[in-house]
């Protein structure tokens, strides 16, 4: 039934109990949470994050929460927010393979906060993450792949019900809180892709986190949202894609997790990057290959290694992370990549492998 879906994942979650989690699914998430404190301290001094502090420390409200790696310390909201910003903008987050959703980066942030203000177990707090990556990567593969194809930043916008089902978790929402708590994330989803490769790209990932918690505390007060939040004819999932597959979130509930599909990135960059990474590694290995001797390189890859990558005039390391041309100005340094600026062709090469010449 395509009716309840929001009701049914908000009684799962209420009634979820830690005795019912898998052990290896428990371990996954221990990795995941580790994986986002290595990223979160990465990135707690990129540039991105100075600006963010700046601008929002004169409005800081009590020093409950840490932020991660620094000094400062904010409310749990803006705490929240800054700790997603710092494990996203390295572009080294976990990876969900199926969806694209980097899943820690916009639950832990919420439960971290949350657990300063209202001291948690170490239980609690894991079973509400591993709960919170769950209802983001079903939602996700729910919309997905229209979703993503129509420009949504889908780590954002299915990001917000993870973070506000985990702390919905922590908070000890009924089920009925629990559907407004969802109804309150529906109503916060959004995040485009145009930002990527900007400093923009990290702000929604940090609402994500901050709007979550934010969700699931105005329930907590018997904030209302929408029953349908999710299925509804103009609810999230058929709103923001045009091909929604609803079993996706209520089959097998408690019996198969997202979590252990999760994957760790190699390199600090987009995911559909790491083949052209692969290589260029193996053919400098295999051939010695130096800069001076490269005339020219052609790209051949998955039509969204094209979508994603086709960025001919990066000028910054941080859109060089979601682009497979080079910048300018390591151009002049690697042979003549004039070519790359003509679309048509560069979109005909980009669709099958990889090769240097």
């Amino acid at each position: 039934m395509t009716n309840n879906v929001t009701r049914r994942l908000a009684e799962f979650l209420a009634t979820s109990q830690w005795q019912d989690i898998p052990d290896e699914v428990r371990n996954e998430a221990k990795r995941t949470i580790l994986n986002f404190v290595g990223t979160a301290l990465g990135g707690c001094r990129d540039e991105a994050v100075e600006l963010a502090v700046r601008a929002l420390r004169p409005f800081f409200g009590p020093p409950q929460a840490t932020v991660i790696g620094r000094s400062e310390r904010a409310d749990p909201l803006s705490a929240a927010f800054l700790n997603a910003i710092s494990a996203n903008v390295l572009e080294f987050d976990d990876t969900h393979v199926r969806t694209v959703i980097h899943p820690a980066a916009p639950v832990a942030p919420a439960l971290f906060g949350l657990s300063e203000r209202r001291p948690v177990s170490g239980r609690e707090l894991l079973h509400a993450f591993i709960l919170g990556v769950e209802t983001e990567c079903r939602i996700g593969i729910a919309i997905s792949p229209a979703h993503y194809r129509r420009g949504w930043h889908i780590t954002s916008t299915c990001g917000v019900f993870g973070a506000a089902a985990g702390a919905g978790k922590l908070l000890g929402l009924d089920p009925q809180r629990m559907v407004w708590a969802i109804g309150n994330a529906a109503a916060q989803s959004a995040g485009p892709i145009e930002s990527l490769g900007s400093m923009a790209k990290s702000i929604s990932v940090g609402n994500a986190a901050r709007n979550g918690l934010a969700a699931a505390l105005l329930a907590e007060q018997g904030f209302t949202g929408p029953e349908q939040a999710i299925e509804g004819t103009y609810g999230f999932a058929r709103v923001m894609s045009d091909e929604a597959d609803f079993s996706a979130i209520t089959d097998g509930l408690g019996n198969s997790w997202e979590i252990l599909t999760n994957a760790y990135k190699p390199y600090p960059c987009g995911v559909v990057l790491f083949p052209v990474i692969d290589g260029c590694l193996e053919l400098r290995e295999r051939h010695m290959l130096s800069a001076d001797r490269i005339a020219a390189v052609t790209v051949r890859g998955h039509p969204l290694l094209r979508i994603r990558t086709d960025r001919p005039d990066v000028t910054s390391g941080r859109a060089a992370k979601v682009s497979v041309q080079p910048s300018r100005r390591s151009a002049s340094n690697i042979g003549d990549f004039r070519r790359w600026k003509k679309p048509a062709e560069y979109h005909k090469r980009a669709l099958n492998g990889f090769c240097a010449t």
